[in-house]
């Protein structure tokens, strides 16, 4: 399934990708693959307000969940079919939840394939801020754990740069059609289940006239012994409400990058520029009321691979006027740097250092926060 993230996922925390397959006759395939991190972490927070400030220790997954995904193919009547569930694990039990494991299934879909290109039906992660998210060279690492967020003592992920960036592409439900490669341009556009942006009132009923529409557009090609890989992507979604005196809310946004290779460098540029979008989820996670406002944000980052180290530095900001975490708005600052050892082509051992800021907008000091964060941990891949 080389479309299904999780694949990528593993490409980019695994020298090589090797899922066991399990079944591979009469033209039909059924295979798996998985990933299993865990890390040590140490969170020094400052916020405003004394009763914040301390230092926090945790065993925690990191950016990604754990996972283990199962991948069906079949060569029927001149079609390749396809189908891919996962299953997201965390392991971050605590004295809250208990033993209570989260399973969150963001993959469940099918497709069909031929020479006119691949049509997509099911659950599966969305077109805007995709290929953002996707080349992160921080994915296999740890990320920001804002404490204003909940993070530092949540049960879930740490965000990597979700907010500090790009928006996450949430899984939804969807219908999207691939086009074949050609000349190195490959179309994607896509029909979603739209989201509620504007309130509830009591007099209203929010709702949406038509689905979400998503879309990316990528183009690798070579120069000068570098291998290019840009991209463009976006999202546009109107939502309405029976109560008049709502207004209607326009969301849409814009994502962009280009990542470079070049023997054993890699450099990568990406950003996004949104109105009415929540800027850490692009389905607004919780139904928040948003406006028509802006947002924006950029990623800049580079690696060097020495022998079975990779050294990786990133820095990303996001502005957003006051549809995120903050009402009067904030900018939401991530720097890191992260040492990647491969032991072999199945298990990674990874350190990284953090530091995150929130920087509130129109004097509003009081959602000010550092926090700074050392993370050293395994990832366990197949």
């Amino acid at each position: 399934m080389p479309l299904a993230l999780a694949g990528a996922i593993a490409a980019a925390s695994s020298p090589a990708l090797a899922e066991i397959v399990l079944y591979d006759k009469d033209d039909t395939t059924f295979s798996t693959d998985g990933y299993v991190n865990a890390f040590y972490v140490n969170s020094d927070v400052d916020r405003a307000g004394d009763q914040f400030d301390r230092r926090q220790s945790r065993i925690k997954m990191g950016f990604l969940p754990n996972y283990i995904g199962f991948n069906m193919g079949k060569k029927i009547d001149g079609l390749q079919l396809g189908a891919r569930a996962s299953f997201w694990v965390t392991i971050n039990d605590s004295d809250d939840n208990g033993t209570g494991t989260d399973i969150d299934v963001r993959q469940f879909y099918g497709t069909a394939a031929g020479e006119w290109g691949e049509v997509l039906i099911g659950k599966d992660f969305g077109l805007f801020a995709r290929s953002n998210i996707l080349l992160d060279e921080l994915l296999a690492g740890y990320g920001q754990v804002s404490d204003t967020l909940g993070l530092v003592d949540g049960g879930g992920v740490s965000f990597g740069n979700i907010g500090s960036g790009y928006p996450y592409p949430f899984p939804t439900s969807q219908i999207t059609y691939r086009s074949p490669v050609m000349s190195g341009v490959r179309v994607a556009v896509g029909v979603m289940d739209p989201v509620d942006t504007n309130d509830n009132s009591a007099m209203g009923k929010a709702y949406q006239k038509n689905p979400r529409f998503e879309s990316e557009v990528t183009y690798q090609f070579d120069v000068a012994g570098a291998e290019i890989y840009s991209w463009i992507n976006g999202g546009y979604q109107t939502s309405e409400n029976t109560d008049s005196t709502v207004k209607d809310v326009t969301s849409k946004g814009l994502g962009y990058g280009v990542q470079a290779k070049m023997g054993n460098f890699t450099v990568s540029g990406s950003g996004f520029t949104a109105k009415g979008i929540n800027p850490f989820f692009t389905n607004n996670a919780g139904n928040a009321t948003l406006r028509d406002i802006d947002s924006k944000g950029y990623l800049a980052q580079g690696s060097y691979r020495f022998g079975k180290n990779r050294l990786a530095l990133s820095y990303g900001k996001t502005k957003d006027d006051g549809n995120g975490a903050v009402a009067t708005g904030a900018d939401y600052e991530t720097r890191g740097i992260a040492l990647f050892r491969d032991i072999n082509d199945n298990l990674k051992l990874v350190a990284e250092y953090n530091q995150f800021e929130i920087d509130g907008h129109k004097g509003n000091s009081l959602v000010n926060e550092d926090t700074n964060t050392f993370a050293v941990g395994a990832v366990l891949t197949w």
